[in-house]
């Protein structure tokens, strides 16, 4: 009888098992559907499928919670296996019934269309009522990732540890995603204007004259928000700013690398790949010179605008001075010529750099009356901007202490050390030494060349390869504001750039190699970040690399490469990587 009664339990302990992977593989089965029908704005069709993924992860947990099986849980070898399935299938039911119905509620509640600004402002009031149910759910989603995360999967047999460790992979990546989305509905209405009227300098950074995060800051203005509802104001050039006598003041470690120039000239506050540093700055300055003090800052470059234009169609340029200003140049903006328009054509057609910075800002203008006509796809609009911020095109920065902080702990924020930061992060920086606008023709890669471990220590070298693409006559036929017409000691059509590579954090920068040999550089450091800098100078049609080698690297994460951003998209910069072995 005892065999029978074992052999019956083995077999009912079986049965259970099978249940509990069949719901489990049929509750995943639904989840591209429930994908899919969020990207598609099918509320109704994502509700049903939500409902179908509950009831399949009851299922799991009724069977995870059978007394028989409980009880085997608790005996040795076999019981942590059948513990560990238990745990996940816990953990799929109430991300499930604690993540997903919440989050399902919250999407059918917002009107996206409404999302998007309008003559009379953007309805706020849905995002914020939707912020709790998106908070709950984050909390339930980050409770269960922990909760696998606690399991020793080392005494686990395969078949238990592996779909184990790739739940909790999902859940994690899930997690971090809630989080975000808990982020923006908890900050977006205050910043949006929901309270009250917000006022940010808008800083639109032009890639034709690099800086690290970009470019040179041409065009400035206010950004107010007032119930979502936007509006351009107080335009202005960095130029105009003067310059600041004594400097707005910065840390030190980065006025070593970057000199007082950052506070200096509202021109060069992002010579610091930075961007909290070149934020505060540029907000002090605008308080010095205008005795207003911004509720923040953000900055875009022309390629964002143009990932914005694919929201809101082709705009026509209906200023008569910026067309008369612009004569010779596209009556109509596109997503595909905005980026030549700005960057190239505009300094052929228009001879004077105040009358550049004024078609640059008229330019701006025009694009975000575009966006607050109420003719926007809601959806192109809120891809363009998660691209530009992927990018690293599209960056905030706030005066609050709780949004700052909160800001920081994404990409958004630009930051170069902390939370949002890869431990394994290698920066590589592009501040122009030219003084003229010919980065518009310099191509650029990215790509780690070496990765492997030596004496105990890893050491990652990071090459970059740039190209002048000028053409060899720029000289001649190119604008003098273009190539600088020699003014900073660099020939007329030649690029000279300071090249700024950030290792991670507690890493040495060893050597720097330019096409193959050893030359002198600048070795500093920043929030305990290594720093080497070199410049290289090319003519037309040149082509030159630098190799950055960092060790002591004690991170054995991926490397991961972030650069500034250029006319060029950052996939086309960042490379794949090739790397060698120790020589």
């Amino acid at each position: 009888m005892t065999v029978i009664a074992l052999a019956g339990a083995a077999a009912w302990i079986g049965g259970r098992a099978a249940t509990i992977k069949s719901e489990l593989q049929q509750s995943t089965a639904l989840l591209p559907a429930l994908k899919s029908q969020i990207s598609a704005n099918d509320a109704d069709a994502a509700a049903l499928t939500v409902d179908s993924l509950v009831r399949h992860t009851a299922s799991a947990r009724d069977a995870a919670n059978d007394p028989l099986w409980k009880a085997a849980a608790a005996l040795p070898w076999l019981g942590p296996n059948l513990q560990a399935a238990s745990e996940v299938a816990i953990s799929a039911d109430d991300v499930a019934r604690l993540g997903a119905i919440p989050l399902v509620k919250a999407y059918k509640s917002l009107n996206w269309t409404a999302l998007a600004p309008t003559p009379t402002g953007i309805d706020l009031e849905p995002v914020r009522a939707a912020a709790p149910q998106v908070q709950a759910a984050t909390h339930a989603i980050r409770e269960s990732s922990q909760r696998l995360n606690e399991i020793n999967t080392k005494e686990l047999l395969p078949q238990i540890s592996d779909p184990l460790i790739q739940a909790r992979d999902e859940l994690a990546s899930l997690s971090d995603d809630l989080e975000s989305a808990a982020d923006v509905t908890r900050l977006a209405p205050a910043m949006l204007g929901a309270n009250e009227t917000r006022r940010y300098l808008l800083m639109v950074q032009n890639n034709s004259e690099s800086r690290a995060t970009g470019g040179i800051p041409g065009a400035l203005a206010v950004l107010s928000l007032d119930k979502g509802k936007l509006a351009l104001e107080s335009q202005t050039s960095a130029g105009a700013m003067g310059t600041f006598d004594p400097p707005v003041p910065i840390d030190a470690e980065q006025q070593a690398i970057f000199s007082k120039r950052v506070g200096k000239f509202m021109q060069d506050v992002n010579l610091t790949p930075d961007f909290p540093t070149t934020a505060s700055t540029a907000q002090q300055m605008w308080e010095k010179k205008t005795g207003e003090r911004l509720d923040g800052v953000l900055s875009l470059d022309p390629v964002a605008l143009g990932f914005l234009l694919e929201a809101t169609g082709p705009i026509q340029i209906t200023s008569p001075e910026i067309r008369v200003i612009g004569a010779g140049l596209p009556a109509t903006l596109t997503s595909e010529n905005v980026v030549k328009t700005l960057l190239s054509d505009a300094y052929a057609a228009i001879d004077s750099p105040d009358l550049q910075d004024l078609y640059f800002a008229g330019a701006a203008k025009e694009i975000f009356g575009a966006l607050s006509s109420g003719k926007v796809d809601s959806k192109k609009l809120l891809e363009g901007l998660s691209k530009g911020v992927k990018e690293h095109r599209i960056l905030l920065w706030s005066d609050s202490t709780d949004e700052r902080a909160t800001i920081g702990r994404y990409p958004l924020g630009g930051m170069v050390s902390g939370t949002a930061i890869s431990p394994a992060q290698f920066g590589v920086y592009f501040n122009d030494g030219t003084g003229a606008k010919m980065d518009y023709w310099v191509k650029r890669s990215v790509r780690v060349v070496k990765d492997c471990t030596r004496d105990g220590y890893r050491e990652v070298a990071v090459r970059v390869t740039s190209t002048n693409t000028a053409p060899l006559d720029a000289a001649s036929s190119l604008p003098a504001y273009v190539t600088g017409n020699g003014a900073f000691g660099v020939p007329p059509g030649t690029v000279q750039t300071n090249v700024v590579a950030y290792g991670p954090v507690q890493s040495n920068i060893d050597t720097v190699v330019k096409d193959g040999e050893k030359i002198p550089f600048a070795a500093q450091r920043h929030s305990q970040r290594a720093v080497g800098t070199s410049t290289i100078r090319l003519a037309p049609g040149e082509s030159a690399w630098l190799e950055f080698n960092f060790g002591h690297i004690v991170q054995h994460a991926a490397p991961e490469l972030s650069v500034t951003p250029t006319t060029q998209h950052v996939n086309d910069v960042i490379l794949a990587a090739q790397p060698a072995s120790c020589e």
